[in-house]
């Protein structure tokens, strides 16, 4: 008998040694069946494999090579591989399902035509700045530019551009309130 009793019962499996099934499955059950849960996420569905994964070991025991890995690392395989065939075989959900499910939040027309508006008011706004400075404020709130990025783009001292950004945001504000 080897330090690998597991793989011993497996072996006799092979031979077709009923009694050693019946010890192979109250030595493993516990574990596979928590194996198979994990994956497949439901008790009956989980169940059902099980005894599935039983069904293989039984029928491919003689496939079982000690020499290549422990017996319950095999099972653990075995079952795994079923539980995934499981998962990959249930009905997926088709995009017209799933799109009945989502939520239409594209703005209604009242909403577009408000923020067409605003957007015409911001780049009125926008004409009302030196056009060096409209040009920071988009590279800073647009483009995402960082004050030394765009410090360096205009020929400015860092201070300099932080003063054009403040300025010009204060001065959209004030546009924008009128």
């Amino acid at each position: 008998m080897s330090d690998d009793p597991v793989a011993d019962l497996i072996t006799k499996c092979a031979g077709g040694d009923r009694a050693a099934f019946r010890l192979l499955y109250r030595a493993t059950a516990a574990k596979l069946m928590g194996v198979l849960l994990r994956i497949l996420g439901e008790r009956a569905e989980a169940e059902d494999a099980l005894q599935e994964v039983y069904t293989r070991v039984w029928l491919r025991a003689g496939r079982f090579d000690p020499a290549r890995g422990r017996g319950m690392t095999w099972l653990v395989a075995v079952s795994r591989n079923l539980a995934i065939d499981r998962l990959r075989a249930r009905p997926s959900e088709t995009a017209d399902d799933a799109m009945e499910t989502v939520p239409d939040r594209t703005p209604r027309a009242e909403t577009r035509l408000v923020a067409a508006g605003e957007a015409r008011r911001i780049a009125d706004c926008f004409t009302t700045l030196e056009p060096d400075r409209a040009e920071a404020v988009r590279g800073a709130y647009l483009d995402g530019l960082s004050y030394a990025d765009l410090a360096a783009r205009h020929a400015v001292p860092l201070n300099t551009m932080r003063t054009w950004l403040r300025r010009s945001l204060l001065k959209l504000k004030e546009c924008l309130d009128r």
